[in-house]
């Protein structure tokens, strides 16, 4: 029988772990505040017993992802991570720097199943998914490397979370523990294409976290073109399934709308998507296109992005332009990892 990594267990794993090992329970807790500290070496939980370590060591290990490739932007201190996995596959994380410290950006699967036509992360579909374990890792790696522990964790790198939405549930658990990176549910933001029955089911855990939805376009027409997904999942069935995460969470929605030149930016874009929004407890982030090899598409002209969030600002819609970050350094998710894969 091989060793168990102890990296993938919730505290009731370790807990009946150590119960085969004749250990007492609370020790499990003592393991996971270190796994979650970032230690490996089971010689380095200083109250452990000696003889535990023993059974420990012959028994089970802490996995840990190792850094394939580092690029840290000289614009802004962004840092784009490729993380090397067991299995040798690559996934891609950020690191933001801001005023109240860092925010980690994760990644959830290994590529990404959902075909956008902008997005670089769907070019060669999806590989599989990640453990809970391989996304805290993500969290973990940009810790140590950056000596800073992460203010907030936005999970909107690679994949489609809801398409992991077991693992991703235990991952949001585990960064909220007290126990691990106690990292409020305020300060974790999931982003989806739109998984509508996932969207109902995460109304119903109780976490209050930030829940961001890839909308991209105002109508069935320009999202069907854009977001194969829009064909299973419409607009406006969408929509309902927002409202619904709204009356159940009390939580604001934030619609993602990647701006793209003659596509979806046009003036009368803006005003349908103002009256599909209105009434509607959310905000919209208008995000520049990181233009992608191999695709057709480019970002708005600037003066475009300003009509636009004016046209929504006017309307009632509270909404941003998103702050470009790392634009050096392929920082837009699956860039980096693409051009990798194809070297």
């Amino acid at each position: 029988m091989g060793k168990i990594d102890l990296k993938g267990c919730t505290l009731t794993q370790l807990q009946d772990y150590l119960k085969e090992l004749g250990e007492p329970a609370f020790r499990a807790k003592q393991i996971f505040k270190w796994i979650y500290k970032g230690y490996t070496q089971f010689e380095q939980m200083t109250d452990l017993p000696k003889g535990l370590v023993k059974k420990l060591k012959s028994s089970a290990y802490i996995s840990m992802i190792d850094i394939y490739k580092k690029y840290e932007s000289d614009l802004d201190g962004t840092v784009k991570y490729v993380f090397s996995l067991k299995d040798k596959n690559i996934v891609e994380s950020v690191k933001m720097k801001y005023s109240f410290g860092i925010t980690a950006c994760i990644s959830s699967q290994v590529g990404c199943p959902m075909g956008c036509a902008f997005c670089a992360s769907t070019i060669g579909g999806v590989v599989r998914n990640l453990s809970w374990g391989e996304m805290a890792d993500q969290v973990l790696a940009i810790e140590k490397d950056s000596n800073q522990k992460a203010r907030r964790v936005v999970i909107m790198g690679s994949g489609e979370p809801l398409l992991n939405y077991d693992e991703l549930i235990n991952f949001l658990k585990v960064l909220n523990s007290p126990l691990a990176f106690n990292i409020g549910y305020r300060r974790i933001t999931v982003s989806t294409c739109g998984i509508i029955p996932e969207i109902i089911n995460l109304s119903k855990e109780n976490m209050p976290i930030n829940l961001a939805v890839s909308l991209h376009a105002p109508n069935n027409d320009i999202r069907n073109v854009l977001m194969p997904i829009n064909k299973r999942y419409p607009i406006l069935q969408l929509l309902d399934a927002c409202k619904y995460y709204i009356i159940n969470t009390k939580r604001r929605i934030t619609f993602e709308y990647a701006l793209i030149d003659r596509i979806n930016d046009s003036e009368e874009c803006a005003q349908e998507l103002s009256e599909l929004l209105k009434n509607l407890l959310c905000h919209v982030n208008l995000i520049p296109l990181n233009p992608v090899d191999g695709n057709k598409f480019n970002r708005s002209n600037p003066s475009q992005v300003r009509k636009f969030e004016r046209i929504l600002l006017n309307n009632g819609i509270s909404t941003t332009v998103r702050r470009e970050m790392g634009s050096d350094i392929e920082a837009a998710c699956g860039q980096l990892r693409r051009s990798l894969s194809t070297r």
